[in-house]
């Protein structure tokens, strides 16, 4: 029987750790609840102790049976076998905060990498904060201004880890004013979604699907049907004319279709009739 790719659990920061922690709470019961064996990855903080024993104490309070950190300052840790071990060993990996570039420079390429796409191969769930989040995409943004309309120039993209393939990630969404920012980037990849993603908010890819969890929403930025760009027209720094972009604003309880582009205002029905109105 095949094994279904473990779901990704994509966080855009500052997660409940003290309260109720619904978003880690899932986490934790889609790698197993109590027997659940969480790898906790350091390689995004330059405090890897400190935000690895954080993490430690919230997922053992949760009742994972097993809680272990992992941390690479230097690409050669992440070709050991002993590395190898640990992503074998766990049933879900989470990536903290910090830099998303010491992410894919330290870990991309490397045997780690390879080991991480294996095991959500095999079912494995992976999560990510933050820098966290926005490495899981094929092309991530590393930095940008925020609070701005959009405009050419204001961000900056690299290559991410590809987990989560056909989108453009940004987190701290809504408290630290990212949709031009967002938009910018869509700009450019018109055929990735775009997902901006609020503090205290997740989305959990399973398949070709997302549904939304925590205090926030997401904004879905789709420049797919686009009908006019000026981006070839005009210089760094100036505005951008986007016309025929679509946006979706996803609370909790809430979902979306990657391939098909189309929202789920009903999560309950999995098969998703696209659009189908919440309440009748």
């Amino acid at each position: 029987m095949s094994v279904q790719p473990g779901p990704l659990v994509v966080i855009g920061g500052a997660e409940d750790k003290t309260g109720e922690c619904k978003i880690l709470r899932e986490f934790v019961r889609l790698g197993g609840g109590k027997h659940a064996r969480v790898l906790v990855m350091t390689v995004a903080t330059e405090l890897p102790v400190e935000v690895g024993m954080e993490y430690v104490e919230v997922f053992t309070s949760l009742g994972a049976l097993d809680v272990r950190t992992f941390d690479v300052s230097r690409r050669e840790d992440a070709d050991r076998d002993s590395a190898i071990q640990f992503i074998e060993d766990a049933t879900c990996v989470f990536f903290t905060g910090g830099d998303q570039l010491r992410i894919t420079k330290l870990l991309g390429g490397t045997r780690v990498d390879a080991a991480l796409h294996e095991a959500r191969r095999r079912g494995v769930v992976l999560g990510g904060t933050s820098a966290g989040a926005s490495m899981m995409s094929s092309t991530m943004i590393v930095a940008g201004e925020s609070e701005t309309n959009p405009r050419v120039g204001i961000v900056q993209m690299a290559p991410g880890m590809e987990f989560a393939a056909g989108v453009v990630i940004d987190q701290h969404f809504a408290q630290r004013g990212r949709l031009g920012r967002l938009l910018s980037a869509v700009a450019q990849y018109p055929h990735h979604l775009g997902l901006g993603i609020d503090e205290d908010t997740a989305v959990v890819i399973e398949q070709d699907r997302f549904r939304v969890l925590g205090r926030g929403a997401v904004s879905v930025v789709d420049a797919g049907q686009m009908t006019y760009s000026n981006l070839d027209k005009v210089r760094s720094d100036e505005g951008l004319a986007l016309c025929g972009v679509k946006l979706h604003i996803l609370p909790e309880g809430y979902g979306f279709h990657l391939h098909s582009r189309q929202p789920i205002t009903r999560w309950e029905d999995r098969s998703g009739t696209a659009g189908e109105e919440l309440t009748k």
